[in-house]
This record gives C-alpha cells, structure tokens and sequence, in this order.
C-alpha cells in the first residue's frame, strides 16, 4: 500500500506519517529529508540549497522525480510532501489543513521563534510556493480534487489524526 500525505508548513504532516508509520509498521520517507539529502550532494547548507532552489526549478523537478521512483520500487510506503499525492502512484492520497494561527503555533515552538516573525515568514514562503508549483508543474495547491482524504488537523492529536487514516485504509 502507497499512501502519500501533502499539506502546508505546520499542518502535521511529519507528526502524521510517522505515527501511522508505526502504527501499520510500514516506512515512510519525507519530501525533506529528499532535499536534504539533494544538498548534501551540492555539498551545500539547507539554506545555500534552498536559495539555490528558488532559482533553478530542476530541482524541484528532481525532487518530485526521487519521490515517485522510491515509491515505484516500494510495495508498501508512506510519501510525506506537499505534492506527493501528484507524483506517486498511490492508494490513498492525504491533505492535512490547519488554520494558519495554529500551523504558526506549531512551527514558532519546533523552531523556537517568534509567533509574529513565523506569520510573515509562512505567508510569504506559500504565496512563493504556490506561484512556483503553479509555474513548473501547473499545480494548484489550493485545488483538492486529487485527494482521497482531507482532514482538518485543528482539533485532532497525532494518534487521533493516525486512526482517522486507518478507518479510512477500512473502506478503501
């Protein structure tokens, strides 16, 4: 079973792949533990290529081409990105949607800064995002017609968001 799980900066998308990792006992890879990897072989910081990124869309070509071919050569994987459920064949494609003061709340307290400051940062990185996955792939972000489950994070915890997956995996 493939199952991919998007969603923006904050939504709980890591938290969610990785407990229903453990919970259906199958892997799951991360569309930014993909990029990380893609800098260390620039033998670049995260932030050298990220900057690097904005400018040369084959990466973010890249990137999506990595996703799909461990998919391709897995039986049963969970893909967390925020484009995942366009790349990689999948059995169940996820969003995960927050509103932007709590996925704030969440970002503010994993990188330690301040509220205020992580507002405009988000704001700004989305609105370049979404011009950018509507630039080279012809994605709306904002268009979940291609997802099978859509979900609401707000009001859920991690092991709560895991079990609303699997009583979807029954019915499927």
């Amino acid at each position: 079973m493939i199952i991919t799980i998007g969603g923006l900066a904050g939504s709980g998308t890591t938290t969610a792949a990785d407990v229903l990792s453990k919970k259906i006992d199958i892997p799951f890879i991360s569309a930014g533990s993909i990029f990380r990897d893609m800098a260390k072989e620039k033998e670049m910081s995260l932030i050298e290529f990220s900057k690097y990124a904005e400018d040369n869309t084959a990466i973010d070509i890249e990137l999506d081409k990595r996703q799909s071919e461990i998919a391709k050569n897995s039986e049963n994987l969970i893909v967390e990105g925020r484009l995942s459920a366009y790349f990689v064949e999948a059995d169940l494609r996820i969003w995960l949607l927050a509103p932007l003061d709590i996925r704030a709340k969440r970002v503010s307290n994993r990188e330690s800064k301040s509220l205020e400051v992580v507002i405009e940062e988000t704001i700004i990185r989305e609105e370049s995002e979404a011009l950018r996955y509507l630039d080279i792939h012809n994605i709306d972000i904002n268009n979940f017609d291609i997802y099978d489950l859509v979900l609401n994070t707000n009001r859920f915890n991690p092991d709560s968001i895991a079990e609303i997956i699997l009583t979807t995996l029954k019915v499927i």
